[in-house]
């Protein structure tokens, strides 16, 4: 079991360094408007999943730490080797319900936040919404003060003329997404695995601007002069939706 801790341990903090908290999509809608002129308006509603990677980290040095100290006794193989167990004390989940209501409130005070509610085992409500113009790349959610530091979604400028939608935060977490690879987190004990089971979402791009390229399978549904892709995600889904849209040259 030993190894496998410490591959777990590794595979959270290369990539994971400076976020005490992993926030990963739970059940919501999402959705995206970007006009030719660069203009844009974006909106999640729903939930979001915290992570304590701190603790979960720290529980797992901890059963490393102890089960080399039983190798070293020269006791491994006397009993049957456990699951590692990573479900919070009384205590522990109290002092992480309170650090998230903090949160909450902190999150809540940043622009586009039109609702932020904390509500229990790592479970927050957000309504977010958000307009203006793409004469710089946007990513959500981002906020370093407050953890956030793994967007879910990046509108990027691409030459003077080309816009790339990415949402690698919307499917599941795997180097195929482009994110680090969370399987290990997906079935600890402990709510670890309901963080990243919770996944359901769905995910509209609407945009009068020629639509250049884009990878839903279903394609894009015209109305009027506006061309609208809708993405549906659960734990299952493998490919991030993506789509590059050409609007008007930046001098």
């Amino acid at each position: 079991m030993l190894h496998r801790l410490k591959a777990v341990a590794f595979a959270l903090a290369a990539p994971l360094m400076l976020a005490s908290c992993l926030f990963v999509p739970g059940k919501f809608e999402s959705a995206l408007t970007i006009h030719a002129d660069r203009s844009f308006t974006f909106a999640y509603v729903g939930e979001v999943m915290a992570v304590d990677l701190q603790g979960f980290m720290g529980k797992a040095m901890q059963m490393g730490m102890a089960e080399a100290a039983k190798e070293k006794s020269g006791k491994k193989g006397k009993t049957p080797e456990k699951e590692p167990d990573f479900t919070l004390t009384p205590e522990e989940k109290a002092r992480q319900d309170e650090n998230f209501r903090k949160l909450a409130t902190e999150i809540a005070r940043e622009t586009g936040y039109r609702s932020v509610e904390y509500r229990g085992n790592g479970m927050f409500w957000i309504d977010y919404r958000i307009s203006g113009t793409l004469d710089h790349s946007f990513v959500f959610p981002y906020n370093p003060d407050n953890q956030m530091i793994m967007p879910w979604i990046a509108v990027e400028l691409r030459g003077k003329d080309l816009i790339r939608v990415k949402a690698p935060g919307y499917v599941r977490m795997s180097s195929g997404s482009g994110m680090s690879d969370m399987s290990a987190l997906t079935t600890t004990p402990g709510g670890m695995g309901e963080a990243f089971s919770r996944l359901q979402g769905l995910f509209t791009l609407t945009t009068d601007a020629e639509l250049v390229s884009q990878n839903n399978e279903e394609g894009a549904v015209t109305i009027g002069k506006d061309k609208t892709i809708t993405w549906k995600t659960d734990p299952r889904t493998g490919d991030a939706p993506m789509a590059s849209i050409r609007v008007r040259a930046m001098n």
